[in-house]
């Protein structure tokens, strides 16, 4: 609601404030949800003190590119084929493991709300590193500059942006 410092005011500093946070919190309250990425902040512990950040999109493909292999918990398969789909229906039936996302020698996430360079060359990385061979496609609906992050958190309606930021 500024256009220049000098009409910057106490109270519009705060409002402005606050309404970061309330979308940090809605943000939050809307991975509740989830069991296995609801949270993008680790307290530390007892023996650890320091909190550190863990992205979500990090959890993710750390997640998918998992040696071990467990059923991820967040991330639903949905039958592409034939296979799949009698996979699927037998799996009523009898124990059949449903197929794992790091399956497939090809993974494309696609980034609603945007994706910012870095995090890109950490998915790359990631994958190369734990999933050899896997080739990997990151799609988004916006490229985030530092610039356009930070104009993000501003923007009074988030879900009426313009495409070009």
């Amino acid at each position: 609601g500024c256009d220049s410092s000098l009409n910057l005011t106490s109270q519009k500093a705060t409002d402005a404030v606050d309404g970061i946070f309330r979308s940090l919190r809605d943000i939050a309250r809307v991975r509740m949800h989830m069991k296995q990425f609801h949270s993008i902040h680790n307290p530390g512990s007892n023996t650890h003190q320091a909190a550190s950040y863990k992205p979500l999109l990090k959890q993710v493909v750390e997640e998918i590119c998992n040696p071990d292999r467990p059923d991820p918990v967040d991330i639903e398969h949905i039958s592409s084929g034939l296979t799949d789909l009698l996979k699927t229906g037998f799996s009523m039936f009898m124990k059949v493991n449903r197929p794992h996302p790091g399956d497939h020698p090809l993974l494309i996430i696609f980034m609603v709300g945007g994706v910012s360079v870095s995090e890109v060359k950490m998915v790359k990385d990631l994958v190369a590193t734990r999933k050899p061979g896997t080739q990997v496609i990151v799609l988004s609906s916006v490229l985030l500059t530092p610039h356009s992050a930070v104009e993000l958190l501003f923007a009074p309606d988030r879900l009426q942006l313009d495409a070009h930021i």
